[in-house]
């Protein structure tokens, strides 16, 4: 009886997951900054699977999210890899670069202002 070698392992689990890159979350934290300043959320939450990223803001921990930014690079050639999903999981917006989507929100953000 012979033995076997093993599976060869990924590199990294890191690599198996989609996340996104510093300039991405500096804009993301960017927008949630504003909306702690005006008291509109409280509380975010960030998942990094395998096929797509998350970033949740809350307004209170226990409910259901405000906003979830969404990426995903497999639509990055059809919808577009960013997505602005409501509290009901509507997609409010949807693109190919991340401050478009965001505007959504900064819009809401400077009508709650006036």
């Amino acid at each position: 009886m012979t033995l076997q070698p093993p599976p060869p392992f990924p590199l990294s689990s890191a690599a198996a997951q989609v996340t996104f890159d510093r300039a991405e979350l500096g804009a993301i934290l960017a927008v949630y900054g504003r909306m702690v300043a005006m008291a509109e959320a409280r509380d975010y939450a960030m998942s990094f699977l395998r096929d797509h990223a998350v970033f949740a803001i809350f307004r209170r921990t226990a409910e259901t999210p405000l906003y979830r930014i969404e990426k995903r690079p497999a639509l990055r050639n059809r919808q577009g890899q960013y997505a602005l999903i409501g509290p009901e999981g509507q997609v409010l917006k949807r693109g190919q670069e991340l401050p478009p989507v965001l505007r959504v929100i900064e819009r809401k953000l400077i009508r709650a202002v006036d």
